[in-house]
């Protein structure tokens, strides 16, 4: 393929005046003016379109994405009363299906959600409602008998309840994530300019995604992470970061992730100090999910069988604890979320190399209760600036579903760190938006000789705009101005009315 009469966006250094691009064998093998089109090579003239590499989403929970749409939304819920109301209206809809819900965020509720709550509606219907943050799960006495839980009256949280939801097709059934649906999922991400993700699905492994990709579900390229319950099963296999998977180069190994803490909405992210207020009772500071003998020797299995790591950490604590885990490993990866850290464990990241994997658009949700649970470390948050400033390696992403899938709206987040009309929230802490985009390209630059044919065409320059602040309002809806995408030279979007 030919593509004419192109301008590159300079996610690095600029380019003047429009080139062609020639695409052979899924990679770009030769960029400049005036290319003559080859035997069998097809040429198409973009008309001074704008050509940039992919975006990556670093950070996704596919099969949970893919289920997103058909699950009740209890974002509006304010209360708990509010969140039964929600469900008691689904059931009167269709009273013989499951309730599965998504997006509740009880930090700011009155009273927590408890199993009385939604054992008084009277269903003989499994409920099982998804926090927003996808740390815990709020479910009725059916739920947690039908996912062998112990009976309790609270919610199911952490390390048990991400155990318990790689069972949920026991609620559910079919549970909407075959191969067709993952398909449907991957051209949404497509039409937004996406051409891979890191997948860090709950539940599933390496045999799951061969199928899944034999199935059709092989559109955008994938990176798979196990967890520690699906490690033994990857090194018998032999399997290393960035080893293919399914004789496929697009579908490949990716870390293993660890959850090494909470989150902020639970109050279980590990932090230097206490809650403001409502802290779980017994661990004011919040609580990490393993020993320090426990995450290392998670580290070392993983460095000595070639996987990268992949840590959650967004408390301070997490960050320094996991900071150390790496020094004493010697382990490879990065830190996912970062949300709360200190400017030496930022120098600390960059010195060890540990790469520092960020979901922008969080600090638009976590925002206000950052000020309330963590006051007087708002400055700490999210701190970008200080990451890039330190030479620390940043790719940003979305950690689907608890944020939309949609690299535009990370970008956006990272410049203008504001979702509505109050100013930025520590606008000290914004990067600028080629930052932000060179982040996103999973660490290719402007287009060139050697790159993948990994490629978006938009209709309009990313980077125009007078200032950062109006890159960081104008970017928030850029998937509109998204012509084409292509994943290793093969076409995975076009625009309606497009001929490509």
């Amino acid at each position: 393929m030919l593509l004419r009469n192109a301008r590159l966006v300079a996610v690095t250094e600029p380019v003047p005046g429009p080139v062609d691009v020639r695409v052979e064998g899924g990679r770009v093998v030769e960029v400049g003016p005036g290319l003559t089109a080859g035997t069998g090579e097809t040429a198409y003239d973009v008309a001074g379109g704008w050509l940039m590499p992919g975006l990556w989403d670093q950070h996704v929970h596919l099969g949970q994405w893919t289920l997103a749409s058909a699950r009740l939304d209890l974002g509006p819920a304010r209360s708990r009363e509010e969140a039964v109301a929600l469900v008691r209206e689904r059931l009167e809809q269709w009273p013989d299906l499951p309730v599965i819900g998504w997006g509740h965020r009880p930090t700011a509720w009155p009273d927590n959600p408890t199993v009385s709550d939604l054992d008084a509606i009277g269903t003989d219907q499994p409920v099982v409602l998804i926090a927003g943050d996808g740390h815990h799960g709020w479910l009725n006495t059916i739920a947690l008998h039908m996912l062998a839980l112990p009976i309790r009256d609270s919610v199911v949280s952490e390390g048990e309840w991400f155990q318990a939801y790689g069972r949920l097709a026991a609620v559910v059934g079919s549970d909407g994530t075959g191969p067709e649906a993952y398909r449907r999922s991957m051209e949404a991400a497509a039409a937004q300019g996406v051409v891979g993700v890191v997948d860090l699905e709950f539940s599933g492994g390496v045999a799951d995604w061969a199928a899944r990709w034999a199935g059709g579900a092989d559109l955008i390229r994938v990176r798979h992470a196990c967890y520690a319950d699906g490690l033994d099963d990857v090194l018998a296999r032999g399997l290393r970061s960035g080893d293919p998977l399914a004789g496929d180069p697009r579908l490949t190994m990716g870390p293993l992730k660890i959850i090494s803490d909470g989150s902020l909405n639970t109050r279980t992210a590990w932090c230097c100090e206490p809650y403001a207020e409502k802290a779980v009772p017994g661990f004011e500071e919040g609580q990490p999910n393993q020993t320090p003998a426990e995450l290392r020797d998670l580290l070392a299995r993983a460095a000595a069988g070639g996987l990268d790591v992949a840590v959650h950490a967004i408390g301070d604590r997490a960050v320094t604890e996991a900071l150390a885990a790496f020094a004493d490993t010697g382990a490879r990866g990065g830190i996912e979320h970062v949300q709360l850290t200190t400017r030496d464990d930022v120098r600390r990241m960059a010195e060890l190399g540990v790469r520092a994997s960020v979901q922008p658009a969080h600090l638009l949700d976590d925002r206000d209760v950052t000020e309330r649970l963590w006051p007087g470390r708002a400055e700490r948050c999210f701190p970008l600036r200080w990451m890039l400033d330190d030479g620390v390696e940043v790719v940003l992403g979305s950690d689907a579903p608890v944020s939309p899938l949609d690299p535009w709206l990370a970008i956006a987040a990272a410049v203008h760190r504001s979702g509505d009309d109050r100013e930025p929230w520590h606008p000290e802490q914004s990067i600028t938006a080629r930052e932000a985009l060179a982040a996103s390209t999973d660490g290719w630059g402007t287009v060139a000789a050697g790159h993948p044919a990994d490629l978006v065409l938009l209709d309009a320059d990313p980077l125009e705009g007078a200032s950062d602040r109006e890159h960081g309002l104008a970017l928030r809806g850029f998937a509109d101005n998204v012509v084409a995408t292509w994943v290793a030279g093969e076409p995975a979007y076009e625009r309606s009315g497009t001929s490509m």
